[in-house]
């Protein structure tokens, strides 16, 4: 788990003009062309908050930079085994919603085999790896950031369990305001996407 992960939304009907197997070069290009894209052109990064391009390709996706995980992946891979862990000891309606949320964005599943990408958007080629981690259109983000906004007054129900089965001492989401913190931030994802009927995208560097 060394990746790192960038997530960003995307304006679902801008990819949608070139063909499946074309969409991720496209984004990739945007994001990182020398003037308009946004990597390295020196602007403050703020944690917790979005950064857009600059140039043509402005009005078609952001970046949000999560908070205190260094842009790494392991903390959202590490949020779901703390989810994993203290999901049997959870308050039923928590653990209904935040299964149908994390199963969608991050955790793996109870088996281990969960799909966070909607099929269908990008190219579906098994042996070519786009660094995909998340895709999700515009349809699956509305209901994600609905079953977010039901959830979300509910994590308080969470912290004794918390406590008592996920909590691990200076490790990665090991306690549990970094837990509910990592979940909050996917929320502001989830609330900016369908704010705009667009997706997201996660990818990997």
């Amino acid at each position: 788990m060394g990746l790192d992960i960038t997530v960003m939304t995307v304006d679902w009907s801008w990819l949608g003009e070139v063909p499946p197997r074309e969409r991720l070069s496209r984004l990739r290009n945007a994001w990182y062309a020398d003037e308009t894209g946004l990597w390295d052109h020196g602007a403050p990064v703020v944690e917790g908050d979005w950064e857009w391009p600059r140039g043509p390709d402005s009005a078609f996706f952001g970046v949000y930079e999560f908070l205190r995980t260094c842009g790494s992946f392991k903390a959202h891979f590490w949020a779901g085994q703390r989810w994993e862990s203290l999901r049997d000891h959870a308050d039923p309606l928590v653990r209904t919603g935040l299964d149908t949320l994390l199963l969608g964005l991050i955790w793996d599943g109870p088996d281990g085999e969960a799909q966070h990408t909607d099929p269908g958007f990008f190219y579906d080629d098994p042996g070519v790896s786009y660094g995909l981690l998340v895709a999700r259109s515009p349809d699956s983000v509305r209901e994600l950031a609905a079953t977010w906004e039901r959830v979300r007054p509910l994590l308080g129900r969470l912290r004794g369990a918390f406590i008592e089965h996920a909590a691990v001492p200076e490790a990665w989401v090991g306690d549990f305001d970094e837990f509910t913190d990592l979940l909050e931030d996917w929320g502001r994802v989830l609330t900016e996407a369908a704010r705009r009927g667009w997706g997201i995208v996660g990818l990997s560097e």
